[in-house]
């Protein structure tokens, strides 16, 4: 069987390393736009690089009339997990180099002011009840907060009412590094075809029914044939499925979202001293990727501190694309979800523009607010971020991502953005049982399924303590993630 898969980012990179794994007899190539794996959206400086475990994102648990939800936060915590033991698969066959390239320890804190406290706390003790939390810590106490993140502490008023919560066990993962080691492993090791500077224009069915890949590579034409075709190229997904002539298409649209960071870096003296990734609570009408947070990355053994992020709004589907390929990925039909979206999130899109245009002063004045003194500390410099295009569904906008299928199983996609790379292991092996599933009809391959993911059962994680904590402490071991002091 023939697989082409489009994009070379942690999800493209992800799929092709499962499925050789599973079915070395799977021809796959990826066909990449760019010169390098992971140099889009799954690049370090492109995205949050959270490890998204749902220990510290308030929009993961939201609040209805004093009732907090906390399934989306277990679900996504459950997802990490799984993410983690592919991880530690790749690790422990010498498929990445040192965990400590792609993952790195790091405190998940949450900081609220006042008139968010009782939300906190409620938060707490909701999650700190269920064994994905049991070593969450809360504290109102000035000092204590201070000892847990520093920065955002060190110039503000004792007397400010403020509340917090602390997991120590968080991770800080780059992406665009693990993709980089995942490629070199699958060309290397399983004998993945990657073709670079590969910008696919269109894809089509031939007669035969196989799929058909038109692009253009290093200003020449080319064509690939496909059996089965995933397409994992992040917000350029959207113009492919349009073009796909699959029924579903027209259900589909995209709505780009971009964001700036403010980033400095520091010493690894100064890095010790702070930690952690903080969040705080995002503004009414802000989208759930504008929550802010003052998150401690380590790129390359170098160690940064990332402010943000500042919405915006890019007419654009990735970074490097312009106007003209989003507006020729719009349909006459997906008008009516357009005016929809922009009519009943109006707040959201009023939020978007006025962040498009907000100045640097502004951004150090938002970065004082929540760290007050910070913006004097270090040396800042704005950074563009990746571009994000979220799913509208039906004329509705959605904030997750979703897995799309051909009802033939021969075309596959993954649209949308968070929780994203934190959780893409879990996601593609979703998508290869959908996309390809006569693959588990195998004993052979789901015996190394089972060495991959000891545990790929949410439920199971979700519901047996004992269990999870087996797999949590084993792959924690493996990718040098110390475990909590508070038992």
């Amino acid at each position: 069987m023939n697989v082409i898969i489009i994009g070379a980012g942690i999800m493209g990179t992800t799929f092709a390393t499962l499925a050789k794994e599973m079915a070395p007899e799977l021809e796959i190539t990826i066909l990449e736009r760019l010169d390098r794996p992971g140099a889009g959206n799954s690049w370090a400086f492109y995205n949050a690089g959270t490890g998204h475990e749902a220990n510290c994102e308030l929009n993961y648990t939201p609040v209805d009339e004093e009732v907090i939800s906390v399934e989306k936060a277990l679900k996504i915590h459950a997802q990490f997990n799984v993410a983690k033991q592919f991880w530690s698969f790749l690790v422990e066959r010498g498929a990445v180099k040192e965990p400590q390239t792609f993952i790195n320890q790091t405190k998940h804190c949450t900081i609220v002011s006042e008139s968010a406290i009782e939300e906190l706390r409620l938060r707490f003790r909701e999650m700190s009840a269920h064994h994905f939390f049991e070593h969450m810590r809360y504290s109102e106490d000035f000092d204590e907060i201070k000892s847990w993140i520093p920065y955002t502490m060190e110039e503000r008023p004792r007397h400010e009412k403020m509340a917090a919560t602390v997991i120590e066990t968080g991770t800080d993962v780059n992406f665009g590094a693990l993709a980089e080691q995942m490629a070199e492993y699958a060309v290397n090791e399983l004998g993945v075809r990657i073709d670079y500077g590969t910008h696919v224009k269109r894809v089509h069915r031939s007669p035969t029914g196989r799929w058909v890949i038109e692009a253009e590579s290093n200003g020449s034409p080319v064509k690939h044939k496909a059996d089965v075709l995933f397409v994992g190229a992040g917000g350029g997904a959207f113009p492919l499925l349009k073009r796909s002539h699959l029924p579903f298409r027209n259900r589909f649209a995209g709505f780009p979202v971009g964001g700036r960071f403010l980033r400095a870096q520091i010493s690894a003296e100064q890095a010790k001293e702070y930690k952690a990734k903080t969040y705080g609570k995002a503004k009414v009408g802000a989208p759930p990727m504008s929550v802010p947070h003052l998150d401690l990355r380590v790129v390359d053994g170098k160690h940064y501190l990332l402010f943000g992020p500042f919405a915006s709004f890019n007419p654009v589907l990735e970074k490097g694309r312009g106007f003209f390929d989003y507006l020729t990925s719009i349909r006459p039909h997906d008008i009516p979800g357009f005016l929809s979206v922009a009519i009943e999130h109006f707040p959201l899109v009023r939020y978007l523009v006025s962040e498009t245009f907000k100045g640097e002063k502004s951004m150090f004045e938002e970065l004082d607010n929540f760290a007050p003194g910070l913006s004097k500390k270090f040396d800042w410099k704005p950074l563009q971020a990746g571009q994000r295009v979220q799913i509208i569904k039906d004329g509705d906008l959605q904030m997750g991502t979703e897995i799309l299928v051909s009802e033939d199983r021969t075309y596959g996609t993954l649209l949308g953005a968070s929780p994203g790379a934190s959780v893409s292991p879990e996601v593609m092996l979703r998508c290869l049982e959908r996309l390809i599933p006569s693959i588990f009809s195998k004993e052979e391959a789901l015996e190394k399924k089972r060495k991959m993911f000891p545990e790929d059962d949410l439920d199971t994680l979700i519901n047996d303590p004992d269990r999870y904590r087996e797999i949590r402490d084993a792959v924690n071991k493996r990718l040098g993630i110390a475990q909590s002091r508070v038992q």
